[in-house]
Parts: C-alpha cells; sequence; structure tokens
C-alpha cells in the first residue's frame, strides 16, 4: 500500500523523534517506528468502517422516517441508493474487512452525533443530489461517489480529525496520508472485489519471504542513526559559508538519510535517491530547503563517486 516515497517520510519523521527526544536506544526508536506504520493501517480500517458506518447511518434514519405519524411518500418509498452503495457494501460484507474491524474494536455506538453531523454535511452537496437522482448505477459511478466523501469532505471535516487525535498520537500525522491511500484502494477497486479478497496491505512484500519494504525501512533508520555523527561532520565540511546550527534540524536529518541510501542501497539508482529527498525536503522544512538540499547533495554525490564511496549494483545505476 504505502510507496518508498511514504516509508521515506515515516523513517524521516521517526528520526526526527528519535533526535528531538534525546533517545539513546536505537532498537526502542525503530519499534515506535513500525508501529507508526501499522497504527497508519489501522486508521486505513476505520475510515472504511467510517464510510460504511453513515451509509448505516442513512438507512436508519430512513426507516425510522417510515415510522412517522404522518409518512409521506417519499417516507414510504424512500431513496436507498447511498444506503445500498455497491461499493461500501461489498466492503462491509468483505472478510478481511470484518476480521480487522474486529480486531481493532471499531465501535461508532458512542459517535451517532458525529455521524449524523457528517451525513447531514453530505446531504447538503450538489455532489448528493445528483448521484441520489441518477439513473446511472454502475459499479463505477457508485465507487466515484465513495472517493467524493473522502477526497471532498473527510478534508474538512474536523470532528472527525478531533476523534481521532484523542483515539490515538499516531493517528494526529497520517490522516491526510491515510486519506490518499484510501483514494488509491478504492481507484483500483473492482466488480471482482468479494467476501474473500484480501484488503491491500501496509508493505507491498508483507505476504513474500522476504518482506523488502520492512528491510529497506530497518535498515534506513538504523544505518542513518550508525553513521549521524559521520555524516554530520561531511555535511558540516561542505557547508562552509554555513555556520551548522543555521541549518535547518529536518534538513539535516534528510541529508543523512539520504547519505546512507546513496551508500548503503546498491539498487537504487543514484537519481531516484537525489530526486526523493529534494521532493521531500519541499514539503517537510523551509522554504529554501530545495535548493540548499540539491546543492549540498550534488557537491556530495560528485565527491563520493570519485573516492568510490559510492558503488552501485546494475548496469547504469551509477551514473541514474
Amino acid at each position: 500500500m504505502l510507496s518508498r516515497r511514504h516509508l521515506r517520510v515515516k523513517v524521516l519523521q521517526a528520526l526526527y523523534a528519535y533526535f528531538q527526544s534525546g533517545n539513546a536506544q536505537i532498537d526502542q526508536g525503530e519499534n515506535q517506528l513500525i508501529l507508526s506504520i501499522n497504527k497508519l493501517h489501522e486508521l486505513f480500517i476505520y475510515q472504511l468502517s467510517f464510510l460504511i458506518e453513515t451509509s448505516r447511518f442513512a438507512e436508519k434514519k430512513l426507516e425510522d422516517n417510515k415510522s412517522k405519524q404522518l409518512p409521506t411518500a417519499e417516507d414510504l418509498d424512500p431513496n436507498l441508493r447511498f444506503a445500498n452503495n455497491k461499493v461500501l457494501a461489498a466492503i462491509n460484507n468483505n472478510r478481511d474487512f470484518q476480521k480487522k474491524e474486529a480486531l481493532y474494536k471499531i465501535n461508532w455506538s458512542e459517535e451517532q452525533e458525529m455521524v449524523r453531523k457528517f451525513y447531514n454535511i453530505l446531504r447538503e452537496t450538489e455532489t448528493y443530489e445528483r448521484y441520489m437522482n441518477s439513473s446511472n448505477n454502475s459499479f463505477e459511478a457508485e465507487r466515484k461517489f465513495v472517493m467524493f466523501l473522502v477526497d471532498d469532505l473527510f478534508v474538512d471535516f474536523e470532528l472527525l480529525q478531533s476523534f481521532y487525535e484523542e483515539k490515538s498520537i499516531y493517528f494526529v500525522d497520517d490522516f491526510h496520508l491515510v486519506s490518499y491511500l484510501l483514494l488509491k484502494f478504492l481507484k483500483f477497486m473492482d466488480k471482482s472485489f468479494d467476501d474473500d479478497k484480501e484488503l491491500p496491505t501496509i508493505f507491498k512484500t508483507e505476504h513474500d519471504e522476504t518482506n523488502e519494504d520492512l528491510i529497506f525501512v530497518k535498515q534506513l533508520f538504523r544505518k542513518t542513526l550508525l553513521q549521524s555523527e559521520e555524516w554530520g561532520q561531511i555535511i558540516a565540511n561542505s557547508t562552509s559559508n554555513w555556520e551548522l546550527e543555521r541549518i535547518a534540524v529536518m534538513d539535516m536529518i534528510i541529508l543523512k538519510m539520504a547519505l546512507t541510501e546513496l551508500t548503503e542501497f546498491n539498487s537504487i539508482p543514484i537519481k531516484v535517491t537525489l530526486n526523493e529527498y529534494i521532493d521531500i525536503s519541499k514539503y517537510f522544512s523551509t522554504a529554501r530547503s530545495k535548493i540548499f538540499v540539491n546543492g549540498i547533495l550534488d557537491k556530495l554525490i560528485a565527491d563520493f563517486k570519485e573516492t568510490g564511496r559510492i558503488t552501485k549494483t546494475g548496469r547504469g545505476l551509477l551514473d541514474n
């Protein structure tokens, strides 16, 4: 489920937390890193469950309307399209989802007011009105509507974000990342998704004997820490016009991770590493970080090539 970009970001966050805490136990820091990644999957299941709970709420509300003292024709013959959304129904009936929902003990019974508010916000949108009145009931149309809930409504629903913040400290920074993962999952979900289909796992290679993604995460975290002092000195020597204290903490960690990847992961092309960490610096550090990180890495890559510090296996990897 997670790309290598996402995994690098999780390592970056874990290293920042490690350095800020003054922790001296690498094993403990690594365990916190893996826990934070696993919590992504828990939040992913929570978000799926909330979508389904909203459709359940809609169905219950429509059933309650039938019991009014003076029900209207619409109350007696309601539009059940959202309540019976094919995509949400398929997920709800999926055994893997049910198993994980039970594992995380997800229960919305005490959060019905929050569900009601989200449902009311949904009903006020033009997209909902068009969806409910459309004659197109294809799986694609159903999926597109669910993606609208995630992409347009989740992002601004502060009550749900506050709920997750209280639920787990690990949910705080990952709300938008999980929304992206939900959209990715929904995008590739089709009519073949049935009760026995397994949900995506956090690591793409999770079921393989060698979990390459997990190994990558652990090694990048651990080797960056073990070489932190050396990398810090090398970076300092390459920034003669800067006082070391003036370099942003996040820039320093990004550079150390990049140097670790360049020298320790022989199958990753140089250009991939360079582009990844320049892009990451744009989102996680200062406005000038992109230029700074790019300049330092360009210089150190040239130096490391000349001294043989960088060795890549595979045709063309050293130049790419």
